[in-house]
């Protein structure tokens, strides 16, 4: 009987939590337009940095800075127009020298974490307008935006990161 009674008091706890979960992540702001997605972004990162969806920048603003988090390569392939290249592995503060402290910033990686962390430590370092791209430019690329070549032309091509992170790329050609 005792048993009986702590199973049926497991499978409650798991039915409830297992509900609660999926009502939170059906209520909890989308920054991306997969759910599933969405639902893996909200647990790996930290959320401790503003974040801003890709659709909430207006992309005709000329003043934002954007600063790539991704290593050299993955850049070369292609970035956002206009973006500075800072890194991750070696990233350096000299690299974002010349932008003033309140300079609107938008850090980006493949997904965001990685830009989370760069963005930490800017504002770590007195930067006060930084945000990170939530979805990386995976979820860039998903929304139809442009990314560019080290030409400056425009390319449909974008650094998958790893094909286990890759499939979260649903639009461009996935190069590794």
């Amino acid at each position: 009987m005792q048993i009986k009674k702590r199973s049926y008091f497991l499978v409650k706890i798991a039915s409830v939590l297992l509900i609660t979960g999926f009502i939170y992540f059906s209520t909890m702001a989308q920054m991306v337009k997969s759910k599933m997605y969405n639902a893996v972004l909200h647990t790996l990162l930290s959320h401790k940095v503003k974040e801003v969806g890709v659709l909430q920048i207006d992309t005709s603003n000329t003043n934002i800075v954007y600063l790539d988090a991704r290593e050299k390569n993955e850049f070369e392939v292609s970035h956002i127009k206009n973006a500075t290249w800072v890194g991750y592995n070696d990233f350096s503060l000299s690299r974002v020298a010349s932008f003033k402290k309140d300079t609107p910033i938008i850090v980006y990686c493949s997904v965001g974490y990685r830009s989370e962390k760069i963005t930490q430590q800017l504002l770590n370092n007195g930067f006060t307008n930084v945000s990170n791209l939530y979805g990386g430019i995976f979820e860039w690329k998903n929304t139809n935006h442009t990314v560019v070549d080290v030409t400056g032309a425009a390319t449909n091509k974008v650094h998958a990161y790893s094909k286990t992170w890759g499939i979260w790329l649903k639009k461009g050609e996935k190069v590794y």
